[in-house]
């Protein structure tokens, strides 16, 4: 973890919590409702800088899990009961109409989910969007030992994920992983087969979400190891091997396995050199190796030949900001699917502040730090939105129930909830963050 890494983060959770915060504050304001604290950050015992400005304290906490507005005569975070105990007052939240208390508690997700939009439509059309197109990898995928588990295969041409298309990598990706099916061009045929959740509970242990299919390369050498086989052989930096013992070989990922077949043995590779093509004989070693680097500078090349940009106009950014919105939002939700699933186990996976600042370059990297603000932004909508006491949530349910029923929920039943709540998130909140003390102390990031 570095300091550049740390800055990205807490310059990023800072504006995501001023901007939810205002989101309570501003129609708190409207409503004619007092205002006691606005912090960033949290403020236990003590605060590094505090000033009080029309009734209302402004502070920054040293306890940076993120911040609040105390909003008089609300059940909140602070469990301060000592003013419910009285009458209420009109300036308080309690007094207001449930509508009024609503969009108070809405204003905060209400930001998260605009901000977002707003970051991702001028991303889009300042910066585009620059992918790598699944229909661009002429010779198919090549798929890991964990990718295969999930139903796919090497030389598959990825369609559609859960009978949508599937245009992007990067997306295709994650996306996989939380779908019920998917659809593949296999040798000429279109084919459709469930995600076996098996697979992606190996693509999970592995640590290869991002990485269990790949475009398909050719072999070609780069170094060769001192007193290598290949070396010895006669082979040189170039080289292309093209086949082993008479069988063609086109890409990287058919070479190791054919040539784990023949380990202590000799065998007749087919290369091709200067545009003419040679036969050379050499030994597999007992590991089933020869003794060289594959040339990442091919690899690489065959990527870029997918890469594709797109462009958009300021009318076209706005609507595709919101679709990015969306997206992100549908994304998060699924991530439950494989989060609480007993096979996939992906709740080992969960990271907390840790492991999101060891996600964050080491460099400034404007475009990240505001596409990975736009994500952190829709997560705390999605997050707040969850109806646990102690979230926006929680009231959100409790106001919906008294506009419905047409009678308010007793105060000691929202003080118990809140603490009930209040107790649980803590709980999470330590297990989060010890779970990622013992991956940084064990080197499992």
């Amino acid at each position: 973890m570095t300091l550049i890494q740390l800055f990205q983060f807490i310059l990023s959770i800072s504006i995501l919590v001023i901007l939810h915060e205002l989101g309570h504050f501003i129609p708190a304001k409207l409503f004619k409702t007092k205002v006691e604290k606005f912090y960033l950050f949290f403020d236990p015992w003590f605060s590094l800088v505090k000033k009080k400005i029309g009734g209302t304290e402004y502070g920054i906490g040293w306890l940076p899990f993120g911040g609040y507005v105390k909003i008089a005569g609300m059940v909140d975070e602070s469990m301060d009961t000592e003013q419910l105990k009285k009458p209420a007052e009109p300036w308080e939240f309690r007094s207001k109409p449930a509508w009024q208390r609503l969009i108070i508690m809405m204003g905060g997700v209400t930001v998260n989910f605009f901000l977002a939009w707003l970051i991702y439509s001028c991303l889009t059309y300042f910066k585009g969007e620059t992918f790598h197109d699944n229909a661009k990898f002429e010779n198919g995928i090549a798929v890991s030992e964990a990718g295969k588990k999930m139903g796919l295969q090497t030389g598959d041409k990825i369609l559609k994920i859960d009978g949508k298309p599937a245009e992007r990598m990067e997306t295709s990706t994650i996306n996989m992983l939380f779908a019920d099916n998917a659809t593949v061009l296999r040798n000429g045929k279109e084919v459709t087969f469930p995600i076996n959740e098996n697979g992606v509970a190996a693509v999970l242990s592995e640590n290869e979400a991002k990485a269990y299919f790949s475009p398909r390369y050719p072999v070609v050498i780069d170094s060769l190891f001192p007193n290598g086989n290949a070396k010895l052989a006669g082979l040189v930096k170039g080289d292309k091997i093209v086949g082993i013992n008479g069988k063609p070989i086109g890409f990287f990922d058919e070479f190791g396995g054919e040539l784990s077949k023949y380990k202590n043995q000799n065998i007749n590779l087919t290369v091709e050199r200067n545009n003419a093509r040679q036969d050379i004989n050499t030994k597999v070693d007992a590991n089933g190796k020869l003794g060289f680097s594959q040339d990442l500078n091919v690899a690489q090349t065959e990527f870029d030949k997918s890469k594709v940009t797109k462009e958009y106009s300021f009318l076209a950014a706005i609507p595709r900001g919101l679709e990015r919105t969306i997206d992100v939002l549908t994304m998060q939700i699924k991530q439950f699917k494989i989060v609480f699933n007993s096979t996939t186990q992906g709740y080992k996976k969960v990271s907390g502040p840790i492991g999101i600042i060891k996600q964050m370059p080491e460099t400034i990297n404007w475009e990240f730090f505001w596409s990975f603000t736009a994500m952190f932004s829709v997560w705390l909508a999605f997050l707040n939105l969850i109806p646990i006491p102690g979230l926006d949530g929680g009231h959100v349910v409790f106001t919906l129930w008294e506009m419905i029923t047409g009678k308010p929920v007793p105060q000691k039943v929202l003080e118990n909830a809140q603490m009930i709540g209040v107790i649980f998130l803590l709980g999470l909140m330590v297990l989060i963050f010890g779970n990622d003390i013992v991956k940084w102390i064990t080197g499992k990031f």
